[in-house]
């Protein structure tokens, strides 16, 4: 028998996504009945004590008993428990300089850390994630902004909704002007992105086809790397190539932003990728893009529009293009810039029970057929208080011997 935790979400700001919803964990312990489950008590997670307890599961602040403690969000130092397993988004992998303390704290404390970003296939896809809700949210959110900057509709927030369906509805009631929309990306949040601009009917064109588009409909163009890259010899590219080295690459990005309004970024973005497009690139008079909803949210990184993250409760500001700096998101000159960087906490219900889903399915039948398809060995980032040989990379990290621009 394995007792699991659902441990409560201590991070600030609140986070109310849990790793199971009450009937998820509940078709857990049927479909596995080697697994046990207690929920840590918590005031604002989104399903409440109490459905847990109507279920048949015990809630108590104290979860010390339990073997494996799932949460979403980092684990605060003083709340952590010592020889436990933990399962959470870490957020050390890119040797983040923030959980430098949290990644000692944990080998200190002899836990055995696995990380949700890290629940991957044999390929190294991921296989859990919020990235579809990411997506939905974002691409929402971009349209948000749109009616507030040109003051042409009223969208609520999406935390004001009480869950997918209720902000799918509230896109009925708007009419999208004709704009060109591009998005990146081939993953959860580009397909989640997908699903609202589809929602709204607006029309998908090839490559070729939206470049050339000067029609009075709304159109979009879903483009992968491929598209918004080249190698810099003019020779035929690969993606297997541009992903295990990108320096062969450059950027092919401006023949979109010459004739696009609205950019939604939900592409993946790997180091020493060539960047989408650059402060000086934004100045070109030929540059059109009007209004960007970055998910991906790469701070002073790809898109050069995105100097800091923004926050639910102020999910947009402006970019000065000529002047490099922050503005207001309604002056005429400037560009929207949507960079919340944790969009699925707006959908906390729906986004909860669709991680469930994947958790399920992924990750819990590993602790019951001896991890036969090594999908704990590959999210296994601590062990025995050491680094696994995985993870080895980040003992530099670890030691403080990082420079100061090495840190993520």
């Amino acid at each position: 028998m394995i007792k699991f935790a659902l441990i409560k979400e201590e991070k600030t700001p609140p986070d109310r996504r849990v790793v199971f919803s009450p009937n998820k964990l509940k078709e857990v312990v049927n479909r596995f009945p080697e697994a046990s489950f207690k929920v840590q008590s918590s005031s604002i997670r989104v399903f409440s004590d109490q459905e847990y307890r109507n279920v048949g599961f015990e809630v108590s602040d104290d979860v010390s008993d339990c073997d494996v403690l799932l949460g979403v969000k980092e684990v605060p130092l003083p709340a952590l428990i010592p020889n436990k397993k933990y399962f959470f988004f870490s957020h050390t992998i890119k040797k983040q300089a923030y959980n430098r303390d949290l990644l000692r704290e944990i080998l200190t404390n002899n836990i055995e850390l696995y990380d949700h970003e890290v629940v991957v296939n044999q390929e190294g896809h991921r296989l859990i994630g919020f990235g579809r809700y990411a997506g939905l949210v974002g691409t929402y959110n971009g349209f948000r902004g749109i009616g507030l900057k040109e003051n042409l509709y009223t969208l609520p927030k999406v935390e004001s909704l009480t869950d997918l369906d209720a902000m799918l509805a509230e896109l009925n009631n708007i009419k999208v002007p004709p704009i060109k929309i591009v998005l990146t990306g081939a993953g959860k949040v580009a397909r989640g992105a997908k699903e609202v601009l589809d929602h709204l009917k607006i029309r998908e064109l090839e490559v070729d086809a939206f470049l050339e588009f000067n029609g009075k409909d709304p159109v979009y163009c879903n483009i992968d790397v491929l598209d918004y890259n080249k190698r810099k010899d003019e020779t035929k590219g690969s993606q297997a190539e541009f992903f295990k080295d990108p320096s062969g690459y450059e950027s092919n990005f401006m023949r979109f932003a010459r004739c696009s309004d609205f950019f939604i970024s939900g592409h993946f973005y790997g180091d020493g990728a060539p960047v989408f497009f650059t402060a000086e690139d934004a100045k070109s008079k030929n540059f059109r893009i009007k209004y960007i909803a970055d998910i991906s949210c790469d701070i002073n990184g790809p898109i050069a529009s995105t100097i800091r993250p923004s926050t639910i409760a102020e999910p947009f500001y402006g970019y000065n293009a000529k002047n490099e700096i922050e503005t207001d998101f309604r002056e005429n000159d400037s560009i929207l810039v949507m960079a919340v960087d944790n969009l699925p906490c707006e959908l906390p219900k729906d986004a909860s029970e669709g991680f469930g889903d994947m958790f399920m399915e992924h990750v819990i039948p590993a602790f019951f057929n001896n991890d036969k398809n090594a999908v704990l060995q590959r999210a296994r980032i601590t062990q025995n208080g050491k680094l696994t040989p995985r993870f080895s990379y980040l003992q530099d990290f670890v030691d403080g011997k990082l420079k100061p621009n090495e840190y993520a």
